[in-house]
């Protein structure tokens, strides 16, 4: 570790120490600092720009199998000292859990891999906010019929991340953040719409040329104008890729082991069975390079590996930490705090082609509020997107809800385009599905 790590790690040992001298059995101590830069223009104008510096540290102490937690944003060495006493009072106080506890030895990240994640960008309050006024200008000088705007804006951030327990490991990794996005207001015939993109990545020289942004916002809100509603059908459905993401969100929900132990879940014991169609294939890769979601170790400090989630539509692993691995009596996974890159594998057709696979449907470009029942796998939201004929876009529509049950969705998922949206944790193209119920008018 170097740079600001060297700080977190003397963090790290000390209040480690610390907790030894107060008694705990053992104990896992998480820490982080970064700083960044926000600019948001409107309307051609600078509205905001904002310093950002934070630091924090979390640590978690255990009596046995009682457990305790406390957290402070200040690192002087009497801010730590009682930050590990406010933890043993706690642990002290707590009923024991047979489960709690630090992941075995055994487990533990012996390494960590170079994964490339620290990009800082050496970016100026002027600098930015020339880049994010260019965006915002491209947006509305594509179109005459954009005659508002919410503004585009432009973060730079770049920080350390460092954990550390009493079996004797420390890690941890520099990282960086970066992203600009523009949202623009068009208008024709009384009919006002609202949309508009992003781009972000670890190096500012893999993010999209900010104009091209602007351009993209744009012409995403023009071709809203005009929405219609429809009436209620059955129809099949494609998830557009920025959108598809979400259908894989509630599946890592449903496999991640809090809501296994809880029997929480529509896809509880499930293992080894069938959940998705027979073409579909998951997995996780920690390791991408430059990967939004790439890791070293999980939150437990366990190392982090590429390993298949579905295979042929099979389900072949859940996501389990050291404490739900523990409650299901299973082998953790490395997925304390979650899935690291999960990556849906896609065909060879690309959008063009899914919507003449499809003929006619429903093409979805936003989805509208929070509609997943995790117990039920009962799905139901808002959208917004195109109606399509002879695998053609013939209007846009809106004011409509689309519902279904996702394990049924799931096995009923047609195609994977290759328009892959790699800017997030999960990597998806465009999913085609048989068919949804379709509510509107």
């Amino acid at each position: 570790m170097s740079g600001t790590d060297e700080t977190l790690t003397a963090i790290i040992e000390r209040t480690l120490e610390l907790c030894r001298a107060a008694g705990a059995s053992s104990a896992e101590v998480s820490a982080g600092s970064g700083q960044g830069l926000v600019v948001s223009v409107r309307m051609g104008e600078l509205e905001r720009l904002e310093h950002e510096r934070d630091k924090g540290m979390r640590v978690t102490v255990y009596a046995g199998r009682r457990k305790g937690s406390a957290s402070s944003t200040d690192f002087s060495d009497k801010a730590l000292q009682n930050t590990v006493r406010a933890a043993m009072a706690i642990a002290n106080n707590a009923g024991a859990d047979d489960c709690a506890g630090l992941i075995d030895p055994d487990y533990i990240a012996k390494e960590c891999p170079e994964l490339d994640l620290y990009h800082p960008w050496d970016l100026s309050p002027e600098a930015a906010g020339e880049l994010a006024l260019r965006c915002e200008d491209a947006a509305r000088e594509h179109d005459g019929r954009i005659n508002n705007s919410d503004g585009a804006s432009l973060s730079a951030y770049a920080g350390s991340h460092a954990y550390g327990n009493s079996h004797g490991f420390i890690g941890g990794w520099d990282w960086s953040n970066h992203a600009i996005d523009c949202t623009v207001i068009a208008e024709q015939n009384g009919n006002m719409q609202r949309d508009g993109w992003y781009s972000r990545a670890r190096d500012k020289n893999d993010l999209e040329d900010v104009a091209a942004v602007g351009r993209t916002a744009a012409a995403r809100t023009v071709a809203r104008l005009g929405a219609r509603k429809l009436s209620t059908r059955n129809v099949p459905v494609i998830f557009a890729a920025p959108v598809a993401g979400s259908l894989f969100s509630a599946f890592i929900g449903a496999i991640s082991g809090g809501a296994l132990y809880r029997r929480a879940s529509f896809l509880l014991d499930r293992l080894g069975e069938e959940v998705f169609a027979k073409h579909i294939n998951i997995h996780e890769q920690p390791h991408i390079p430059k990967g939004i979601g790439s890791a070293a170790f999980d939150a437990d400090g366990m190392a982090t590996r590429p390993k298949p989630l579905v295979k042929d539509g099979v389900l072949q692993s859940y996501l389990l930490s050291a404490y739900s691995a523990r409650k299901l009596a299973l082998p953790p996974t490395g997925n304390a705090g979650g899935v690291h890159n999960l990556i849906v594998e896609s065909g060879a057709e690309d959008l063009p082609a899914l919507l003449k696979l499809m003929g006619r449907g429903l093409l979805i470009t936003e989805l509208i509020g929070f509609g997943v029942n995790q117990v039920t796998g009962d799905y139901s939201r808002g959208a917004t997107g195109f109606w399509i004929e002879d695998g053609e876009r013939q209007f846009p529509v809106e004011e409509i809800t689309v519902a279904g049950n996702l394990l049924e969705m799931y096995q009923k998922m047609v195609a994977v385009a290759s328009d892959v949206e790699c800017q997030r944790n999960i990597q998806t193209g465009s999913v085609l599905i048989e068919n949804m119920a379709v509510a509107g008018e």
